[in-house]
């Protein structure tokens, strides 16, 4: 097994494309996956996360999950729903945030990438799957957080017959902090993707658009 080599989940977001740069920095990445299961979002992501591997040379896998969206009754899924946005979203109040973040939840989402994420690493010869989580939404989503990563390493030293960890840089920061990581890693915000729409550009309302921007503007 080649210990120091990992397989990045890559959503083209912030939080998963900063994790691909130190990761890439530090001479790990064996591939990265992004995962099709009906979101909105999805042909943005992908050419998001297509673009970044391509500037970076990083082999990238498109797996899809359609009977995730087919079960999930998320907005992000959902197009009868309409994705928290503007006024109904306040990146400051936890109570607000903790009531749009059930309306965007996908059943086990993070659970099913991990999971699949570790396969291929252990496939691979990797040891280690690498999310894009951070602090600030891990205060509305539980699987977003440290905690979930080591029961995660717990559950893998069971089903992975190589032992495959978790690792996030960006677990434990702030979107803001994770920005200004990003700008020292030289990574080109211009081709993420943080919006939970599929429009031509980002839509600025979404609750990860919003937060975001914020980011931008703090950092």
């Amino acid at each position: 097994m080649n210990k120091s080599k990992a397989i990045v989940l890559l959503s083209g977001g912030l939080d998963s494309a900063v994790n691909l740069y130190q990761a890439h920095q530090s001479n790990l990445i064996l591939g990265a996956l992004t995962f099709a299961y009906g979101q909105r979002a999805a042909s943005r992501e992908i050419a998001s996360a297509q673009a970044l591997c391509e500037r970076l040379q990083v082999n990238h896998q498109v797996v899809g999950l359609s009977w995730l969206g087919a079960i999930s009754k998320s907005a992000l899924n959902d197009t009868e729903q309409a994705v928290p946005s503007g006024h109904e979203v306040s990146i400051d109040s936890l109570e607000i945030s903790q009531r749009t973040a059930q309306r965007v939840w996908v059943p086990n989402r993070n659970g099913v990438f991990l999971n699949i994420g570790a396969a291929y690493a252990e496939s691979l010869g990797a040891s280690v799957v690498i999310p894009g989580f951070n602090a600030e939404e891990a205060k509305t989503f539980p699987d977003n957080t440290p905690e979930f990563m080591t029961a995660l390493d717990q559950s893998f030293s069971y089903s992975t017959a190589t032992q495959v960890k978790t690792l996030c840089y960006t677990a434990r920061l702030s979107k803001t902090e994770i920005v200004r990581v990003g700008r020292k890693l030289k990574v080109p915000f211009e081709l993420l993707w943080p919006c939970y729409q599929a429009g031509p550009h980002w839509c600025e309302s979404c609750e990860s658009c919003q937060r975001f921007l914020r980011a931008m503007k703090e950092a």
